[in-house]
């Protein structure tokens, strides 16, 4: 059986119900009206983790101009509104899922701001782009081995001054991977908590 976290996830890419699932949400003033549907992350609502990461992290602002990275994507939520607070940088979207991959892109376009979201395949990614912020809630659900790896594939890749935000329910092991974070030599902060989850502040 596939998996939202899969490459070839075997749901069908259109629900039975209404064609697409439209996904509404506001950040700061902004309102954002995406597109989502089945097999792909909480393809319902916004991850109530996403909601929490895009309100309690620092966004970037409009004098950000170095590349960001959303790692793990989805259909594209935090991607959209980081292309959205920072107008003048390029943000790549980053998944595994082609069909995420798909609705990210078209979301993106959507909003106006395709020209500067790339939304890539992890090996698509040059391998000596540097990231200004890394901004990810992470895929606990493909265990911890897979997790870490990931995140070790790249953290690494954050500008020396850069910072990365990571958003995990405590009761998946939000405590647990700050302390992870640590032993690897990272500065992992716990910058808030709320609904059950931990935004963490990641820094070399």
């Amino acid at each position: 059986m596939g998996h939202y976290f899969s490459t070839e996830p075997d749901q069908p890419a259109r629900p039975a119900q209404p064609a697409d699932r439209r996904i509404q949400f506001r950040v700061g003033a902004d309102r954002y009206t995406l597109v989502s549907a089945g097999g792909v992350f909480s393809a319902d609502r916004l991850d109530p983790g996403t909601s929490v990461l895009l309100r309690k992290a620092q966004l970037p602002g409009p004098q950000t101009t170095a590349p960001l990275l959303d790692l793990g994507c989805g259909y594209g939520p935090i991607a959209c509104v980081l292309a959205t607070t920072a107008p003048h940088a390029t943000v790549w979207a980053v998944e595994v899922n082609p069909r995420a991959r798909e609705l990210a892109a078209e979301n993106a376009a959507a909003l106006g701001v395709a020209g500067r979201v790339r939304v890539a395949a992890p090996e698509q990614v040059p391998a000596d782009l540097r990231f200004a912020q890394i901004w990810s809630n992470p895929p606990i659900r493909v265990g911890k081995p897979a997790l870490h790896a990931m995140l070790d594939r790249w953290l690494p890749r954050l500008d020396p001054d850069g910072m990365a935000w990571l958003v995990v329910a405590r009761h998946l092991g939000g405590d647990s991977l700050q302390q992870w974070l640590t032993g690897r030599g990272w500065r992992a902060v716990r910058h808030a908590s709320q609904k059950g989850y931990r935004v963490l502040r990641v820094t070399r």
